[in-house]
């Protein structure tokens, strides 16, 4: 993360990130969805910009009836983009990229 950034905040994302994938494959959706839905509240109410996109498309995947490889590898790209340290548009819109390409179906 970049000079400045909550340590602390970034630290209980990445648990919350952690605990999302420790029980993807057994929790309910709903519960998943919850989950990543708090992640998105305190993204945005942070500036952690990057993220939000990454969120939603998980969100559309365990609606959709995914999990497994599909949603770690869309988590591992959430904690890279809750570490990145940037919020400008250009970042944005690569994590948005990557996701679309990573969790592609």
């Amino acid at each position: 993360m970049a000079t400045g950034r909550n340590w602390v905040l970034a630290s209980d994302l990445n648990q919350r990130i952690d605990s999302i994938g420790a029980r993807a494959a057994r929790a309910a959706t709903a519960e998943l969805a919850a989950d990543l839905d708090a992640i998105r509240v305190i993204a945005a109410a942070n500036g952690i910009t990057p993220a939000l996109p990454i969120v939603h498309a998980l969100e559309s995947a365990l609606a959709a009836g995914q999990r497994g490889p599909m949603i770690a590898d869309g988590l591992s790209l959430l904690r890279d983009a809750v570490a990145c340290g940037r919020s400008d548009p250009r970042t944005g819109a690569a994590f948005a990229a990557a996701c679309a390409i990573r969790l592609a179906s």
